[in-house]
């Protein structure tokens, strides 16, 4: 079984070292072990708490997107997308919200923080502080919960909002674990309860103030944005003690070697550690420190300029990640419905969910009739179907829609028994199938990196995403 991998960043302002060193570096190596399963996303409701200028919110997003792809994340091997793409996470973050306890929210250390600067400045004490500040935690706990991630990559700052995390999920599971193991005739409970992943030496860079390095202080050192010159300018505005050139340095109280460490091998920054001991000087310090920075960053910077010029090549990217994401979303979010009480009316003499209920919120908007033929939601009573045929060319299969309409034509097979292979294979519990697009307005599907089966043609991409969403729901009600 894959470990699931899940971590985002706030788009709320332009991405720095800490952000690189804290998050991403040790993300994109994990998403390259084969053991995982990585989601990335990019925080955007969250930016909306201490954030209300929306062009910065829309740049940072372009910004942040672009970083992310620059350093190295292979959105073919991974899920990357958009939070506010997913309509599930503001859904179920709601019913996370009538479960989670009022205390916990008063001891999350940012709205604690926010009172105390209001007391100290004599303000009344929830002076300037919004309901988004004080819920962010809730929000955060479903942005993890709803995909069941095993593991959370933060900063040490961050690691209370995981254990608040945890503390709502087992709640929600405690007090609906019967519902939902009725409703989905499943044994478990509807949350795995994440684990922190926290890289002790490097998970918080210290900025040009000594402070942590972070927006909110206005003390970040850029990690692309700007080039080389604007990360070599921040680096010489790295506050440091008044001994001269020749004068022993005291490497543990220097921003300068907490942030070469994050950077050096072990080796490299033991020799940077002694130089400032015996007396290396604080300029070439700083140029020493920028020149090893640059001989990692250099190429992805080059990669960050281009993809920055081409937005749209971005905008694909992430809106088959949300197809991808959503595949798994959608299908949990309408089974914590029925288990919470909100399921279909049609069913609700008995505990177990009705067999096709009817689309959420969202899924049954116009692109998504379009997709399906325009049929309306009486026939789903009916089930989507795998039917097998013989033609002239072969074996093969149709992956039909609740309404009848075709989703996937497979490929051709020779052998019977090789189709039927195939089809178990794509409904087993564990398979894990992913789409491509073919064109503008169709797509594929491939099951362990072989194309099996493809789509029908669709009027334009947005009617086609319509359709993955509708096909990744109709394959996990089929595996129920």
């Amino acid at each position: 079984m894959k470990t699931r991998v899940l971590t985002g960043i706030t788009t709320s302002g332009t991405p720095h070292l800490g952000n690189y060193v804290g998050a991403i570096r040790p993300s994109v190596a994990a998403s390259r072990n084969h053991d995982v399963d990585a989601f990335y996303f990019l925080a955007d409701y969250h930016a909306l708490i201490k954030c209300d200028d929306p062009a910065r919110v829309m740049r940072s997003r372009l910004e942040i997107a672009a970083t992310w792809l620059a350093c190295g994340l292979d959105p073919e091997r991974v899920t990357f997308y958009r939070q506010s793409d997913i309509p599930e996470i503001p859904e179920l973050t709601w019913m996370l919200t009538c479960v989670a306890p009022k205390g916990l929210m008063n001891r999350a250390h940012a709205y604690k923080a926010a009172v105390d600067a209001n007391s100290s400045s004599g303000e009344d004490a929830d002076a300037g502080i919004n309901l988004g500040l004080y819920s962010y935690p809730v929000l955060m706990a479903a942005d993890i919960l709803i995909f069941n991630a095993h593991r959370v990559p933060v900063g040490r700052d961050q690691v209370q909002h995981i254990e608040m995390t945890r503390d709502i999920g087992q709640r929600f599971n405690h007090i609906y674990g019967k519902a939902w193991r009725a409703a989905s005739g499943r044994d478990g409970d509807p949350f795995v309860l994440p684990e922190v992943m926290l890289e002790e030496r490097v998970a918080t860079l210290p900025g040009l103030d000594g402070r942590k390095m972070s927006k909110s202080y206005n003390n970040t050192v850029p990690l692309f944005e700007g080039g080389s010159k604007a990360m070599r300018e921040a680096i010489a505005k790295i506050v440091t003690d008044s001994r001269e050139p020749g004068e022993p340095k005291d490497p543990d109280s220097s921003s300068l070697y907490a942030i070469y460490r994050a950077f050096a091998s072990e080796s490299d920054a033991a020799a940077y550690r002694e130089a400032l001991q015996t007396g290396l000087g604080w300029g070439e310090a700083k140029q020493q420190l920028a020149a090893l920075i640059e001989s990692e960053l250099g190429d992805a910077r080059e990669k960050y300029a281009r993809l920055m010029a081409h937005p749209g090549e971005i905008e694909e990217i992430l809106r088959a990640g949300a197809v991808k994401a959503r595949a798994i979303a959608t299908p949990s979010v309408r089974q914590l419905r029925e288990t919470v009480g909100l399921g279909s009316l049609a069913d609700s003499r008995s505990n177990r969910p009705h067999p096709n209920p009817p689309p959420l919120a969202g899924e049954g908007d116009e692109r998504a009739a379009r997709a399906g033929g325009g049929q309306s939601t009486s026939k789903s009573a009916k089930r989507a179907r795998i039917v097998s045929f013989r033609d002239a060319q072969g074996f093969r299969f149709r992956l039909l829609a609740v309404d009848g309409q075709e989703l996937l034509l497979s490929n051709t097979f020779t052998d019977p028994k090789r189709s039927g292979e195939i089809t178990r294979a794509l409904l087993a519990t564990d398979a894990a199938p992913v789409t491509e697009a073919v064109g503008g307005t169709r797509y594929a599907l491939l099951l362990d990196g072989e194309r099996i089966a493809t789509s029908p043609e669709y009027a334009d991409a947005l009617e086609r995403d319509a359709a993955i969403t509708t096909l990744m729901s109709a394959l996990e009600s089929l595996r129920s």
